[in-house]
């Protein structure tokens, strides 16, 4: 008799995940730390001119948001982690702006990729609405179309640590997420 085992392969689950949280340099580095990420990718998403630039988006008239795209194995980390952390790095009680950047490109948002992402995301908005007690202003919407940003973008918070540090302080996002969310 002859007895054969199939080892199960060491496959990874490659999915996507999108979201707006300001400027995406700052919604980069969180993710990036996190075990199971793969990659994290800034861009633009959310309006309609294809292919914009920093240069456009930045002007607030094309609807587009900075987004930070994450391709991550979900046999890893899953979405709901990943949704956790997104909405610590967030303030999701403003509108139309993160920290220092006004506008609707900074807006807050969730860009889902499937059916399962939406209800994931709508469960943890209202988790995060019951737990702030305040009204919160996180867009939910399909992704369209994802658009990279600049290659000076990309991991910009590797390529300029003292430059990235010192935005973040006086933008005042550490600041103000540790006052939304208790240290």
């Amino acid at each position: 008799m002859i007895i054969t085992h199939f080892a199960e392969a060491d496959t990874i689950k490659i999915e996507k995940a999108t979201f707006a949280g300001g400027c995406f340099w700052c919604m980069e580095s969180p993710f990036d730390e996190i075990k199971g990420v793969l990659s994290t990718t800034s861009g633009y998403t959310g309006g309609n001119l294809k292919n914009p630039t920093y240069k456009q988006v930045s002007k607030g008239n094309t609807g587009h948001a900075e987004a930070v795209e994450i391709e991550y194995d979900s046999k890893l980390v899953n979405y709901s982690q990943l949704l956790t952390v997104f909405w610590h790095n967030i303030d999701p009680t403003v509108q139309n702006r993160q920290f220092c950047d006004v506008g609707n490109q900074y807006r807050s948002a969730i860009f889902y990729h499937n059916d399962a992402q939406k209800k994931l995301a709508e469960e943890s908005k209202e988790k995060v609405a019951k737990q702030l007690n305040k009204p919160i202003f996180t867009e939910i919407k399909t992704i369209s179309s994802f658009y990279p940003a600049e290659d000076y973008h990309q991991d910009y918070y590797k390529k300029n640590p003292l430059l990235y540090k010192y935005y973040r302080y006086r933008c005042g996002r550490d600041q103000r997420l540790k006052e939304i969310w208790r240290g």
